[in-house]
């Protein structure tokens, strides 16, 4: 059964360097799309989710005939925004079939309250959830540009459900987490059987770096392979907002897309 676990938010509020814009997606360091600096999005919206017209993902795909690995997008918890669509044409841009899902139905949050009562609608439904993964994981396998392999993602309340996903899910192939709510159960992490990556933030109060050592402490247990990082000194939420306060949070985040590809070019393209 898949369980859901609380996601904390704090705002951005820290110090580090600017990185260099201008750039197109694929040629950067650092995604123009957490620059704040991207086009407007150009892939295209797609019902994935039998019988329910109101779910539509974001779908965004490699030019020439592949076939790609394939990326699970996880929205933060305001729901499916422009924001996560450019990235998803970020990881176009790089060789993979990405794709948004949406698990608000249609709905997005304007305020920390609206935001709030998303979530919390959807922890209520957890089977929904896994239902609407499981249909996106189905969606894409059965593209003749996907390669097989697919990776999910996510941040915030994204990020837990990625790794809640994991636990609960049908098999894939990778996890990537940022500043996501964990799991640190030993007996629950154990159904994990592929690569965990995870990006977490030293200042993030909601989860502190003790916390995460421990998940990476559990994983390295059990003989999953991992790559976590704790980066210092910035705050929950600074890899996808990373314009809230460039200067503060474009090297740890040019740093954590960097070991992002490294992990997905293993994960996902290498013959495992």
């Amino acid at each position: 059964m898949l369980r859901l676990h609380r996601t904390a938010w704090h705002g951005l509020l820290v110090t580090a360097l600017v990185a260099p814009r201008g750039l197109a997606a694929q040629d950067s360091s650092i995604p123009d799309a957490i620059l704040g600096t991207a086009a407007a999005p150009r892939g295209e919206t797609v019902a994935y989710l039998p019988g329910d017209t109101a779910t539509r993902g974001y779908l965004a795909v490699p030019e020439g005939a592949g076939p790609f690995p394939a990326l699970i997008l996880v929205h933060e918890w305001n729901g499916l925004v422009d924001r996560v669509r450019q990235v998803a044409d970020a990881f176009a841009a790089h060789g993979y079939v990405a794709m948004a899902v949406d698990l608000y139905r249609g709905r997005t949050g304007s305020s920390r309250d609206e935001n709030v009562a998303l979530m919390n609608d959807v922890r209520g439904h957890p089977e929904q959830v896994i239902t609407n993964l499981d249909a996106a994981q189905r969606f894409l396998r059965a593209r003749a540009d996907v390669s097989g392999k697919v990776g999910v993602m996510g941040w915030c309340f994204g990020g837990g459900i990625a790794l809640s996903y994991a636990l609960g899910g049908a098999e894939h192939d990778a996890t990537a987490i940022f500043y996501g709510s964990l799991v640190t159960d030993p007996a629950e992490l154990q159904r994990i059987h592929h690569p965990i990556y995870g990006t977490f933030a030293g200042q993030d109060r909601g989860i502190p770096p003790d916390q995460v050592a421990r998940f990476r402490t559990v994983l390295d247990s059990l003989g999953i392979s991992n790559d976590i990082h704790i980066y210092d000194p910035v705050q929950h939420g600074f890899w996808l907002w990373v314009d809230r306060d460039p200067a503060t949070n474009t090297a740890p985040a040019r740093d954590a897309w960097e070991r992002l590809q490294r992990f997905l070019q293993a994960a996902l393209r290498s013959e495992r």
